[in-house]
């Protein structure tokens, strides 16, 4: 399934080089711009800005409640006014052997927006059809970060296509 909708222009093909409050505009129309059911991966270094990212998208969904990192409880959930919106963090998991414990196949088989950092612990068991972000460090601009969305990163060029 693609969502043509939410995945800003160039995106896929380049890179967008943010600043927070790019990002944060960006993230909350995202939210506002994504239909359930849909999986957001999230992706970056620590520091990154994932989480900033995260909350921004559920602002724009409709979470009025205050969102956090879900490190050590790894899910969080929230009503997001359309749908159920859960929050994950799969960095403590070794592997997708550990998904059944916090109730994998229950939250992507929802009807929500599932947003989930950290998915390569998630392996083959991330939904084919999820929409994938990164966020990077930009060593020459610390207060910008470079953001691939809708494609993936190996797929992007090494070279051009910034915002």
């Amino acid at each position: 399934m693609q969502h043509p909708t939410v995945i800003p222009p160039r995106a896929p093909h380049g890179r967008l080089a943010l600043t927070e409050p790019e990002l944060v505009h960006w993230g909350e129309s995202l939210g506002r711009a994504a239909v359930p059911p849909l999986v957001l991966t999230v992706t970056g270094d620590l520091g990154a800005g994932k989480t900033t990212l995260v909350r921004a998208i559920c602002r724009g969904f409709g979470v009025t409640e205050e969102v956090t990192s879900p490190t050590f409880a790894l899910v969080h959930q929230y009503d997001g006014g359309r749908s159920r919106v859960y929050h994950l963090d799969l960095y403590r998991l070794e592997g997708p052997h550990d998904l059944a414990n916090i109730g994998w196949d229950d939250i992507v088989g929802d009807h929500a927006l599932v947003i989930i950092e950290w998915p390569e612990r998630a392996g083959e068991l991330l939904p084919r059809d999820h929409v994938p972000i990164e966020l990077a460090h930009l060593p020459d601009d610390p207060d910008r970060r470079l953001l691939y969305a809708g494609g993936h990163v190996a797929d992007a060029p090494s070279a051009g296509g910034t915002a």
